[in-house]
């Protein structure tokens, strides 16, 4: 079967990571592995990382990434734990980096992964399906209070205090087990104008469980501080995110990276030694044009952000 999918803001990706015949890159969310194929036929002596939560990924890019194989290094694991995974093999540094944040399109479209809020499922949600942490358990076992704070905080769902007190009512007299199921206490708490609105209810609830579920914000910074370190100089690392969560903590993350002194202007020289580590290639993030939404309404909410890491004398 031809392999057809194509990935969000993949020119886009491609140009950003200005990539070398001979240079070392890693995928660090390979998902169906499309940036990760347009990446490897561009090699010839050097060498493509790819790593994924999501065993079953690992297993789909044997045969996706079939023709460039002697090229490629597939690692099971979390980016979270990226300076450990890259440091356990002969690593000294990558060209390039890449990360395709949040859900991968093969777990909203496989309806037993239970990501899916139109699809009914058992309550999971994990990215890494041998994590011990699932929807189940935030739903049936977190206390109101946690429930409200990671349904506004994460899924910035302004009706946070009555879909946590339902759960919380509901669950006291039978377990909630299902997606739908799940569907239906959260519709049950919001007022009648709020499930006439153009997105799906559940939407931002499962959003919020999801990111819960895989501590998905939570390693955004740490991550973001490793990539920089393994980066030779002027290696570029390019992030899509999205929603807007994702997108502040990465720029607010890339804008930090790329400070240099922070003393006072009234100081006549510098005292604090800091020096920017990367510099900004995006000052605003790249998006996708008309032609790709028409063909994937999915990335309307992509965005893509890079960083250049500086150079020794910097």
């Amino acid at each position: 079967m031809e392999y057809t999918h194509k990935p969000v803001l993949l020119d886009e990706c491609i140009d950003a990571l200005n990539i070398r015949p001979d240079g070392v890159y890693v995928d660090g969310t390979l998902g169906r592995a499309g940036h990760s194929r347009e990446i490897a036929r561009r090699l010839t002596t050097g060498r493509l990382i790819c790593i994924d939560r999501d065993q079953a990924a690992i297993d789909a890019a044997g045969e996706r990434l079939a023709p460039w194989m002697e090229r490629v290094t597939l690692i099971h694991g979390n980016f979270a734990d990226l300076s450990e995974l890259l440091r356990a093999m002969e690593f000294s540094g990558a060209d390039g980096m890449l990360f395709d944040l949040g859900v991968s399109s093969p777990q909203l479209d496989d309806p037993s992964r239970g990501f899916s809020y139109m699809h009914d499922a058992p309550l999971d949600m994990r990215m890494d399906a041998t994590a011990p942490l699932t929807a189940r358990e935030v739903v049936n076992l977190w206390s109101y209070e946690e429930l409200r704070r990671i349904l506004y905080d994460y899924g910035e769902e302004r009706y946070a205090p009555a879909i946590a007190k339902h759960i919380v009512r509901i669950r006291e007299t039978t377990p909630i087990e299902t997606t739908l199921q799940l569907v239906d206490i959260i519709k049950a708490a919001m007022p009648p104008a709020a499930l006439r609105e153009k997105q799906h209810p559940a939407k931002r609830s499962f959003q919020a469980i999801r990111i819960a579920v895989n501590g998905e914000l939570d390693a955004l910074p740490p991550m973001l501080e490793s990539a920089t370190d393994l980066l030779n100089p002027g290696g570029r690392l390019a992030v899509i995110t999205f929603h807007s969560l994702e997108d502040r903590i990465v720029k607010k993350t890339m804008q930090s990276l790329a400070t240099g002194c922070t003393c006072p202007p009234s100081f006549p020289v510098c005292v604090c030694g800091k020096k920017p580590r990367v510099k900004l290639i995006t000052r605003k993030p790249l998006v996708s044009g008309e032609a790709e939404l028409e063909e994937n309404p999915r990335a309307r909410s992509a965005k893509l952000r890079v960083a250049e890491k500086c150079g020794q004398d910097t």
